[in-house]
């Protein structure tokens, strides 16, 4: 106990002090996080009236992002995987980093899951024996399970190899290889329930689609990398720790073969919806096209496609893909495509057209995007302090003194 005391307290005096890029930064953050706040604040308020939300297209840029970060939570599974398993050295440099990233995606995960609700003071309805929880029929129950537990793995792991570090001793593999098996079918298990929530509603023939789930682990594969990588290439620049270039284009590769396995499910669909249409493909004609004069999401759409297309190609190169400003620059494209596809093109056609044929557009008001940014701040925040506080105790910066 005196140990851990010892840790939290040096922790947090550590996380306060740095250069002054760094206390730019969390301002900055902080002030977004103010901002995000008060926006909840005026929903609370008045209700989700003062979102595009309405009767017919109940789920908006919230569930959007929720949908998109769960994919990114997972994808902190493709460093453990190798590093810890297959025992590959070049990814151990990245995994810690990969797991905060994880940690950070899914306190925003049940962060939007939370401001989609309307407020926290409805969340006793899914506490066990206290509302109701609705398990084991309810989709929804098993995606609050596998979150939930997700969360506690990419906490705990980590948390033990740093105390052990912090201490000078050696994590032992015995206590924290187990939790790592558990982990990666755990990762596998957040997005595919995630993607049976949207996959089990016959209602909703857009999203009724057996590609569904494969298509949501293919973007997390190579969303998530693209945001690791990212945050290595930040994290080099401006600290101490050493990342190897191997390591991030060990990385890439699988960001590769992820983005080009999605842009082939995306070629699978769309042949799927076009080539012999129904009644059921107006949905995806409202995304791509328009239908009966409404196009507000046709723009959003084709610059997702192009820019995973863009992306795709770069990485496709072996030689541009070793470039490393070139790769950061795919990654972006990538990982910016992505989230555009997989939240505007998943969740809000599915709406589009109601059951009766209505078209009732969604897009998101001022109140919605200010509360999805502070809510992103507040996992950027969360990712800062935590990698500074790892990153210290990895060099030896931060370490008990008895």
């Amino acid at each position: 106990m005196k140990v851990l005391k010892k840790l939290i307290k040096d922790s947090i005096i550590h996380m306060t002090y740095g250069r002054p890029s760094y206390h730019i930064w969390m301002a900055f953050l902080t002030v977004l996080m103010l901002v995000g706040m008060f926006c909840y604040s005026l929903q609370l308020e008045h209700g989700l009236s003062v979102t595009g939300m309405n009767d017919r297209v109940s789920w908006g840029l919230y569930i959007s992002n929720f949908t998109f970060l769960v994919g990114v939570a997972a994808a902190a599974v493709m460093l453990v995987l190798p590093a810890y398993i297959l025992k590959d050295i070049d990814f151990k440099q990245a995994v810690l980093i990969g797991e905060g990233l994880a940690v950070a995606a899914l306190f925003m995960c049940l962060a939007f899951v939370v401001a989609d609700m309307g407020g926290p003071a409805r969340l006793w309805h899914i506490i066990p024996f206290i509302g109701v929880f609705n398990f084991p029929n309810s989709m929804l129950t098993w995606d609050v399970l596998v979150l939930n537990g997700y969360l506690f793995i990419n906490l705990s792991i980590p948390f033990y190899i740093l105390y052990q570090r912090y201490q000078g001793k050696t994590p032992n593999p015995k206590i924290y290889i187990p939790g790592v098996f558990i982990s990666v079918f755990w990762a596998v298990a957040i997005h595919l329930v995630t993607a049976f929530l949207y996959q089990g509603l016959q209602a909703r023939p857009f999203w009724n689609n057996a590609l569904l789930g494969p298509r949501f682990l293919a973007s997390a594969f190579a969303a998530g990398p693209s945001l690791i990588i990212i945050c290595l290439a930040i994290i080099r620049k401006y600290t101490d720790f050493k990342i190897e270039d191997k390591t991030i284009k060990k990385i890439a590769l699988v960001v590769t073969v992820a983005a080009q396995i999605n842009l082939i499910m995306l070629i699978s669909e769309l042949f799927k919806e076009f080539y012999a249409p129904t009644h059921h493909s107006e949905s995806a004609y409202y995304l791509f096209f328009g239908l009966h004069g409404k196009a507000k999401l046709v723009p959003w759409i084709w610059t997702a496609i192009s820019m995973n297309v863009t992306a795709t190609i770069i990485l496709t190169f072996h030689k541009l893909r070793n470039n490393l400003n070139v790769l950061y620059f795919a990654c972006i494209l990538l990982f910016i495509g992505i989230w555009i596809e997989k939240g505007f093109g998943l969740i809000v056609p599915g709406f589009i057209p109601g059951p009766w044929g209505k078209i009732a557009e969604y897009f998101p008001t001022l109140t919605e995007v200010g509360v999805t940014i502070g809510i992103w701040a507040m996992g950027a925040f969360i990712f800062s302090i935590l990698a500074r506080t790892g990153i210290a105790i990895e060099l030896g910066k931060l370490k008990y003194k008895k």
